[in-house]
């Protein structure tokens, strides 16, 4: 039976002994750290290893994403809560029985929490890291198909030009940043999901190349990048002849990217960027599809 969270002074000691690791939201992981121990031994285990700088969420065996609990496993990236706007803005887009890709998946939690909230027929997700591949095929289960390999070598040959949604939650972090990021990150969770290259948009060249290979007609990328890194990444999409969007929430402090493989009618003049169709609530306009 789970420690009882709010027993005294198990739960103030946990506190204080959070705050002096340097935890900041210390009440809340106490009580988490409480309802997860079966006795006080594996407490003082699960104290130890997070005042010792592991991420809650390995600790815990679990993230909070979504609306729902993911496995999370040690070395697995821990999928961070402002991409759940990335997966509301997919959810808008996906058409009814969509067939979705989640590329870099890590625990899989994006591919699952969008096929969950828009019906998809097919859901196929793949990393190249063994540890975060078996962590992915447990979340997502009997919903889909979890492979591994390197970007979209692994997947199908019957996918190219069928998927709807594409999630690529590819590293966007600088080479030259990455010693910068909170420990937590830096040690704890593998390099080649925080590493994006030079400027940190490598990973996303390589996606945005291929990506229209197996987009369906007005299927989607959607991935993340910074705020100093947006100009460039939406020339790195335009760049792939996917028409680009721009979505911004201040709520999340989320940058998400949308490139479209646009469907025109033959002979039709390309609508102007204020006219083109699908374009969800904040959009940037000032980022508004390619006119090319």
């Amino acid at each position: 039976m789970p420690v009882h969270p709010f027993s005294s002074p198990s739960l103030s000691s946990t506190v204080v002994a959070l705050r002096r690791a340097g935890c900041v939201f210390a009440e809340e992981e106490a009580r988490l750290l409480h309802e997860a121990a079966a006795s006080v031994g594996e407490l003082s285990l699960l104290v130890e290893r997070r005042a010792a700088g592991l991420p809650l969420e390995h600790v815990l065996g679990w993230a909070d994403f979504h609306g729902r609990r993911f496995a999370v496993d040690a070395g697995v990236f821990v999928p961070r809560r402002r991409t759940e706007f990335l997966v509301a803005q997919a959810a808008a887009l996906a058409p009814r029985r969509a067939v979705v890709v989640d590329l870099c998946c890590g625990s899989g939690a994006l591919g699952v929490a969008l096929a969950s909230a828009s019906d998809a027929a097919e859901l196929h997700a793949c990393d190249v890291e063994p540890a975060a591949v078996r962590c992915a095929r447990r979340n997502v289960g009997g919903l889909g198909h979890v492979y591994e390999g390197d970007l979209f070598a692994p997947l199908p040959a019957a996918l190219r030009g069928r998927v709807d949604v594409l999630l690529a939650n590819v590293p966007y972090v600088p080479t030259g940043d990455v010693e910068l990021l909170p420990a937590e990150a830096r040690v704890h969770e593998p390099r080649v999901a925080l590493d994006g290259g030079g400027d940190g948009l490598d990973v996303m060249r390589r996606v945005a190349a291929e990506a229209p290979q197996w987009l369906a007609p007005g299927g989607s990328l959607l991935v993340e990048a910074s705020e100093r890194q947006r100009d460039t990444a939406v020339e790195v999409l335009r760049a792939a002849g996917l028409s680009t969007r721009v979505l911004v929430s201040e709520e999340w402090y989320a940058t998400v990217l949308v490139g479209t493989v646009q469907v025109a009618a033959v002979g039709a003049a390309p609508l102007p960027a204020a006219e083109q169709p699908g374009t969800p609530p904040g959009a940037d306009p000032a980022a508004a599809p390619n006119p090319d």
